[in-house]
């Protein structure tokens, strides 16, 4: 693994790309460098999905499973039929419809994608993200990127580039830093290998919205989250492996929303008299009930889409802060509430409290 590369940081126009940063990037990712660029959802990292080298040396950098798939972006619809095979006639209405969007359709790999990219499988999932800056690096590098989320493995995923520097300034090329991310929570993945179609892990676009285009579509038990399920293989990023997890123990109460309040607050003086130090993570409408401990609210549960945005950086907040216990409301799993919840249970390995 490369280490103490001299990383560039460029700050980029979220709407009107800077044509000689995107250049240097695009150089970087054509040399078999590693670019650090925002998408939608969250930062990714990104390399030449066809370079072998570049794949690997990223998968080391991010402290990656090799047997964990990346995602393949793309910035041209034809580019699907370079990198998969058998793409059927449901794909091409669902990339009308949600391109470039949060949704990443995983189908029948070509042979010019290397297996070190698809995690070892006979499978490739392919994206189109809707950002500028990422359309703009894809375009200029000429080569689809393979990007996982620009984290550590296993951490919380970056919604800003400075939760990029954190975790990998000196052992990248570049990062091109647009601001924070509108949606907040990965692209949803969709296995269209499988009959009927299969959600392997939830996201910004919703069980709903599928549903609408597909007729029928299965949630994949792993991606519910609701326990601990052991798989053979991942089919998909965040599917294997704890993902999204903040340093400190992470709880969370599921319920309604007063009994959930009222657990959390028996749980603040538990923790509390053993001497730890406690976060909670509340909504707008519950905030007002905790009188103590470290208290920030994700967002509000008439709207998700905040909860979803704020989701990760305020777990990284509550672990710069030396938060030792995170105390977590859950949500209703309709529309975005089933991805949040997905994030939410993995990052507590299944720590899960049902008030009721």
């Amino acid at each position: 693994m490369k280490e103490n590369l001299k990383t560039i940081v460029f700050k980029v126009d979220p709407e009107n790309p800077e044509e000689e940063k995107i250049s240097v990037a695009a150089e970087a990712i054509r040399r078999g460098g590693i670019v650090a660029f925002p998408t939608e959802t969250v930062y990714g990292l990104g390399v030449d999905a066809l370079n072998q080298e570049a794949v690997k040396r990223m998968y080391e950098v991010k402290g990656r499973p090799p047997d964990n798939p990346t995602i393949v972006h793309i910035a041209e619809f034809n580019d699907v039929y370079k990198l998969a095979v058998d793409v059927p006639e449901v794909a091409e209405e669902l990339m009308r419809r949600f391109w470039p969007g949060p949704l990443t359709i995983v189908l029948k790999a070509s042979k010019i994608v290397p297996r070190v990219t698809t995690g070892g499988l006979e499978t490739v999932g392919i994206r189109m993200p809707k950002h500028k800056v990422a359309l703009a690096l894809i375009r200029a590098s000429k080569t689809p990127i393979a990007a996982p989320s620009a984290n550590i493995a296993g951490k919380p995923s970056p919604t800003t580039a400075q939760h990029v520097i954190q975790d990998f300034y000196g052992s990248i090329d570049v990062i091109l830093d647009a601001g924070p991310t509108k949606i907040g929570v990965e692209s949803t993945v969709l296995d269209l290998t499988t009959k009927p179609p299969q959600i392997l892990r939830p996201g910004g676009v919703t069980y709903e919205e599928l549903k609408e285009v597909l007729g029928e579509v299965i949630v994949h038990e792993a991606a519910k989250a609701r326990e601990s399920v052991q798989l053979i293989e991942a089919r998909s990023p965040g599917m294997k492996y704890r993902h999204y997890a903040p340093k400190a123990e992470l709880i969370v109460v599921e319920g309604e929303t007063n009994r959930i309040v009222e657990e959390i607050k028996k749980l603040i003086d538990e923790y509390s008299k053993m001497g730890k130090k406690v976060g909670v993570m509340a909504t707008d409408e519950t905030i007002e009930n905790y009188k103590t401990g470290i208290v920030k609210s994700v967002g509000s549960r008439l709207d998700l889409s905040t909860i979803a945005r704020n989701l990760f950086r305020i777990l990284r907040e509550f672990d710069d802060e030396g938060v030792e216990v995170i105390l977590a409301e859950g949500v209703p799993e309709e529309g975005l509430g089933l991805a949040i919840m997905n994030r939410l249970r993995k990052a507590s390995g299944y720590k899960i409290i049902h008030a009721n």
